[in-house]
């Protein structure tokens, strides 16, 4: 039988993967599921040797370990970016790539909203004084009324933040490659963003215009008052000069959840040195409707590409 291979967990319930595996079952597939991310290029290798479908969210995958793969026609990513996968090597050997857009908008913009306020009202350090019998010391938060929010990249998520901001009484700038017609907020330079916002938000895939977009030239154009949220992709800044501009009191704070790679972070990474800032292990995605709504897309995108029509695809 021809094979389905989910090559790391991505939250299907016990339920939709017995259903999914007895209606594969009947299409002459056999679907193998795997509990855990494999540790090596070389172990995912061995998972996937076989397979006609991969489906895979975040794990890195590597050109050298798909061409032991002469069967696979398709990839299912399991996620909205595909800059862990290797586009090129996929369009020149007839290999189909779909992704799961739009499973993450709302996870991904109500946590960056949740970012916002926790650094404009110090919440992760007056939690850890409160817990030391501290008291806020005359500290004087910010509100999120009245601020200008930039945003960076106007996709589904950049425009479910721009609502959810303008919800709480904020002017919203934009800054996009892709020309919109929008009225609702304002478009803007990249400089411009940088220059005029209080809150940054990025919003932008990682590809060769965006990978070092925000370097220490733009980050110098931040107010001294303003934060920087990275909900994102990790290459997308260059963390030694955020993490320099913190110490140096150039700018207020950062929110970061994603890094140059999947966490844990090296222990020498700049950003674990710079004061005000929250930092998380990529879990802005992470919600239980999420994930729920991403199996649900990926799956169908199998059945969909399987009954011959083009769902989600990417490459």
């Amino acid at each position: 039988m021809k094979k389905i291979v989910f090559a790391e967990p991505i939250g299907i319930s016990p339920e939709a993967s017995k259903s999914f595996s007895k209606e594969m079952e009947a299409l002459e597939y056999d679907v193998i599921f795997y509990d855990s991310k494999p540790v090596s290029q070389s172990e995912l290798q061995q998972r996937i040797v076989d397979a006609e479908i991969l489906v895979i969210a975040n794990y890195p995958l590597a050109a050298q370990t798909l061409q032991s793969c002469p069967n696979l026609k398709l990839i299912a990513v399991a996620f909205t970016g595909i800059d862990h996968v290797p586009i090129d090597y996929c369009k020149e050997n007839s290999i189909s790539v779909c992704n799961a857009a739009g499973y993450s908008t709302n996870a991904v913009a109500e946590l960056t909203i949740t970012l916002a306020i926790s650094l404009l009202r110090n919440v992760v350090y007056f939690d850890s004084i409160t817990r030391k019998n501290g008291t806020r010391e005359n500290f004087l938060g910010g509100e999120l009324f009245g601020k200008t929010f930039g945003i960076l990249g106007y996709g589904a998520i950049g425009k479910r933040v721009a609502h959810l901001a303008k919800a709480f009484g904020s002017k919203v700038i934009v800054s996009t490659r892709t020309p919109q017609n929008d009225a609702t907020v304002k478009f803007v330079s990249t400089e411009d963003l940088f220059k005029q916002a209080d809150i940054i938000s990025l919003h932008v895939p990682a590809t060769s215009e965006t990978v070092g977009l925000v370097s220490g030239n733009l980050i110098k154009l931040m107010k001294p008052t303003s934060i920087l949220i990275n909900t994102a992709r990790g290459a997308i800044v260059d963390y030694s000069a955020l993490s320099k501009a913190l110490q140096d009191g150039k700018i207020s704070g950062a929110a970061i959840d994603v890094y140059e790679h999947e966490p844990p972070i090296d222990s020498d990474h700049p950003i674990l040195t710079a004061p005000n800032t929250i930092l998380l292990p990529h879990i802005a995605y992470a919600t239980k409707e999420a994930i729920e709504l991403r199996t649900n897309i990926v799956l169908s995108n199998i059945k969909a590409w399987l009954a011959g029509f083009s769902q989600n695809i990417v490459s």
